[in-house]
């Protein structure tokens, strides 16, 4: 599709352009095997001399159709669909980090994501320095080592709404000859497109805003196809020297920076994990990518107009919300993000833990769920739910105070979420 055809006309037509008499909705290739004449053209596919499919757990053409159309969302040169945003954010480093390496991550991430880098990676031999999304940058540089091989970091991170500097990290990234791994989970390329701001990887939980209607778990990682592998050799032997698993595959020259990434993690880590999105779940994130560029502006425009509600209201403690000009991201918001955040607000009810439970108790509207950006409100007491193993004063100490409520606003009209809030407040 063209580059210059805007976000929402991409959203709509990206990644699939059907044929005279081919169907107009992209085929559900609802295959695991693909049939050829000869051993020799399989071979083909096997040497990476041939453009094919022969097994959908590396690749299905449903899910490379979909894949495309993230991929010209973000404005990338390769992309690839996963089983889910852990997969994604696990892949993006083991596919350049392995046993002995360091990586630099931003300390406000998904919990799920903190877990993943700091036990389990580790328990791999990779070992992460987790540092304060606001630090200066002599105190980010000094966080590196011989041994880094990526920065990592949330463009709006889950569920502490930290906005991320991206220059900054990227300038950094940089300056020690690595790349910069983004999670564009939460704003979506419609809001933020991290590439055009010095990232050179995107993952994504299509779970979330992509597929918009809690249809199908998914993850997705784009590549910018601007790091150059090549030019830090020494620091990335696993896409610089052959891979003796797969016939002696270069990757960095065979594919060159625009797509050695993706087909290494495809030809080896997707061989090896099986990490792979079925093709129904890619047609149905697929429907979702469609309205995506609709539904993104709704869910902003409500959570501001919920946020700013909360924030004159007198049994409310606090709001989070960097939509509103008294959040301290409010400026690296509008620099990266000028057309909205996400639809997510977080805030703290007066009278504590006891307080936000009845209140979650009165909501008519905004359903109890673990689930965040769906179409459908949904909103979430930690302390009595995810994190109700902890004391208050752990709770504290993890950023999740035993007050806090986070309200991931729909698309429904503000007014009735309003009111919803309201009544269920006056239950307090």
């Amino acid at each position: 599709m063209k580059k210059n055809y805007s976000i929402e006309t991409k959203c709509v037509q990206g990644g699939y352009t059907p044929g005279n008499g081919e169907p107009r909705q992209i085929p559900i290739i609802q295959s695991t095997t693909f049939k050829y004449a000869t051993s020799e053209d399989m071979g083909k596919l096997f040497d990476l001399e041939a453009s094919g499919y022969f097994y959908s757990r590396l690749q299905n053409p449903t899910c490379d159709t979909v894949a495309a159309k993230i991929c010209e969302l973000e404005g990338g040169s390769a992309a690839m669909l996963l089983s889910s945003g852990q997969a994604a954010s696990f892949f993006s480093i083991f596919n350049i980090a392995t046993c002995g390496d360091h990586v630099i991550s931003s300390a406000s991430i998904y919990g799920g994501t903190y877990n993943l880098f700091a036990v389990t990676m580790k328990k791999m031999g990779i070992e992460f320095t987790f540092v304060d999304p606001d630090c200066t940058e002599e105190e980010l540089n000094s966080a590196f080592r011989e041994n880094t091989k990526a920065v990592f970091g949330e463009t709006i991170a889950n569920p502490a709404l930290t906005v991320l500097d991206i220059e900054k990290f990227a300038r950094a990234a940089h300056a020690h000859g690595v790349p910069l791994i983004i999670d564009n989970t939460f704003a979506t390329p419609v809001n933020c497109r991290p590439f055009e701001h010095g990232a050179d990887i995107v993952t994504h939980s299509t779970t979330k805003y992509m597929d918009g209607h809690g249809s199908a778990v998914g993850g997705c990682i784009v590549d910018s196809g601007r790091f150059d592998w090549m030019a830090h050799k020494e620091k990335f032997p696993g896409l610089c020297t052959p891979d003796d698993s797969y016939h002696g595959i270069t990757y960095a020259e065979r594919f060159g920076k625009e797509g050695a990434y993706i087909y290494k993690a495809t030809a080896q880590l997707m061989r090896d994990f099986g990490c792979s999105q079925s093709p129904q779940s890619a047609y149905l994130l697929n429907l979702g990518l469609e309205s995506l560029h609709v539904r993104m502006e709704r869910h902003c425009l409500n959570a501001t107009r919920v946020a700013q509600f909360l924030e004159s209201h007198e049994k409310i403690g606090w709001v989070n919300y960097p939509g509103l000009k008294s959040n301290k991201y409010y400026e690296l918001a509008q620099k990266y993000m000028p057309k909205g955040t996400c639809g997510v607000v977080s805030f703290g009810i007066k009278g504590g833990r006891a307080a936000a439970e009845r209140f979650m108790k009165a909501l008519k509207i905004a359903a109890i769920e673990t689930h965040v950006a769906d179409a459908r409100s949904c909103c979430l007491h930690p302390a009595s739910s995810t994190h109700r193993q902890m004391t208050d004063a752990e709770l504290s100490a993890a950023g999740v105070p035993s007050d806090l409520v986070r309200l991931s606003c729909g698309i429904e009209n503000y007014n009735d979420l309003i009111a919803d809030i309201a009544a269920a407040l006056e239950q307090v």
